[in-house]
């Protein structure tokens, strides 16, 4: 049996030195021999790469991924998958915020139960202040809404997967990647655990821009719904406004010149469509970008050197 412990790099340096430690003394506990640390640097700033190949120095089984920039975290991770051959894969984060430890736990409930290909973590109470709680729990509801299956929410990178599940995984030729939906969308049977995670020493890489950028993302990339949803408002939208008009009219014929419609009505009413239709456009314009990112078949990431 061997496992591929596949995680990203970047702005990882700090973390790297304990981040092995615990990696081979899960491997221990679980009395596995054949293993292999995979690394993929997504464009680090920081000295990250040269550590990895001072400790590949004395320890041949870390092989090093380095892409020839910053593409982002699901992309390097889908890099990872792709490079991996173990019999297990072992996805997790090295900035310790959930330690490598919990292998063991993965490992084994995995094993214990043959018809279970993947067991991943989520957190129950979620980590951080009171924005980054709620914005979490609308990003989930929100996710859930608009896909065709169910997500379970607070999801985390770390999990074990089947060989098998990560070879049906790595078919998908989605150009935008959500991870999150992805990973479900496959099947086969999952289970979770739940997971406490710690507070990161550092401030976290993934900043409010980043969280929203993904959200957008997960949203366009997993589901059309958002362009049935504008399809139906247009629709309640155009009904509505011909019962106003057919109002007004019937108002005009009744009463004559008594009903006063005023350009500031109609200024309004007009300010409110161009809303509307602004936002309208910007969504498909988004699903728009999607299809054009799709069609280049653009590779999802480049790798300019690997260390093994």
């Amino acid at each position: 049996m061997k496992i591929s412990i596949v995680s990203t790099v970047y702005c990882s340096e700090i973390f790297l030195d304990e981040f092995v430690k615990l990696t081979l003394t899960a491997l221990k506990k679980i009395k596995c021999k054949s293993y292999e640390m995979i690394f993929v640097n997504d464009g680090s700033p920081d000295q990250s790469l040269q550590k990895l190949l001072e400790k590949q120095k004395t320890n041949k089984n870390i092989k090093i991924l380095n892409l020839s920039r910053n593409y982002g975290h699901h992309y390097a991770i889908q890099a990872g998958l792709k490079y991996s051959n173990g019999d297990y894969v072992f996805l997790i984060d090295n900035d310790l915020e959930v330690s490598p430890l919990v292998l063991e736990r993965l490992y084994n409930k995995l094993t214990t139960n043959k018809s279970i290909d993947v067991v991943y973590g989520y957190q129950k109470k979620r980590k951080g202040n009171l924005l980054e709680k709620l914005t979490g729990k609308l990003f989930w509801w929100l996710i859930n809404k608009v896909s065709d299956i169910h997500i379970p929410h607070n999801l985390l990178t770390e999990r074990l997967m089947s060989r098998r599940y990560v070879d049906k995984l790595l078919q998908l030729n989605d150009s935008n990647l959500f991870l999150g939906g992805m990973f479900h969308w496959v099947g086969f049977n999952q289970t979770g655990i739940n997971i406490i995670k710690k507070q990161r020493k550092t401030k976290s890489t993934y900043t409010f821009n980043k969280r929203t950028q993904l959200m957008v993302q997960a949203i366009t990339s997993f589901s059309s719904k958002p362009l049935m949803w504008l399809f139906n408002f247009g629709i309640l939208v155009s009904f509505l406004s011909f019962l106003f008009i057919t109002f007004l009219c019937v108002n005009k014929i009744i009463y004559g010149d008594a009903v006063q419609l005023g350009w500031t009505s109609i200024i309004a009413v007009n300010i409110f469509v161009l809303g509307i239709f602004s936002t309208f456009l910007g969504i498909v314009g988004i699903y728009l970008s999607k299809i054009f990112n799709q069609v280049q078949g653009r590779p999802n990431y480049i790798i300019k050197e690997i260390y093994d």
